[in-house]
């Protein structure tokens, strides 16, 4: 019985992770997008942006993997 319990309290972290990832995943998009919206950017918005990148590609890969565990 104390298993079951200590399943759902897993599954619920889980789901508390992945909505959290999610969020993060579509607040850097939206950085991105503002980023992009520029016409010309400075040097230090192309290494945003490139950090951006890489940081919402991660936050992708963690959500598939959690998805898939």
């Amino acid at each position: 019985m104390l298993q079951g319990a200590n399943l759902k309290t897993t599954d619920t972290s889980k789901d508390l992770l992945l909505e959290k990832l999610a969020r993060e995943h579509q607040e850097l998009k939206a950085r991105l997008r503002m980023l992009n919206r520029h016409v010309a950017l400075t040097s230090a918005e192309q290494v945003e942006v490139a950090q951006l990148k890489k940081l919402k590609l991660r936050t992708k890969d963690r959500i598939r993997y959690l998805q898939q565990t």
